[in-house]
């Protein structure tokens, strides 16, 4: 027999914990996002990416998994000049993560094409 699964973690008083954000400050992270897309420069918008950061690409099937793969995406999307906007919002407030979930639309400005999809971010404290 092998471990299948093992917890560990520090005790509260090890961990340190960020500044409360509210709903409206989570929602507002978008924008800063949104902002990225908007000056077309791949590095700009993969730095919004946490360290260990994940994207599910809307127009993409493959996954990008680490910061190269991040930017190698929008390298090839921001051709399309696309511009965000949010149509619903769900957020949800944790210790040092948020998570904003629901459905957006870009606009290409590249082409005028409206792309509708569904959307989760989940962002955490990281200095």
């Amino acid at each position: 027999w092998k471990i299948n699964h093992h917890h560990s973690s520090i005790l509260p008083e090890g961990i340190v914990t960020a500044e409360p954000i509210t709903k409206d400050e989570v929602r507002d992270l978008f924008q800063l996002w949104n902002g990225a897309l908007a000056t077309l420069n791949p590095k700009k918008v993969a730095d919004r990416y946490s360290k260990r950061g994940v994207l599910l690409p809307t127009v993409s099937d493959v996954p990008r998994t680490d910061y190269p793969g991040i930017q190698d995406y929008f390298t090839n999307f921001l051709k399309l000049k696309p511009q965000g906007e949010i149509l619903e919002s769900n957020v949800i407030v944790g210790t040092n993560w948020a998570q904003d979930a629901g459905i957006y639309e870009f606009t290409m400005g590249a082409t005028g094409a409206k792309v509708k999809g569904r959307y989760t971010f989940v962002y955490v404290f990281e200095d």
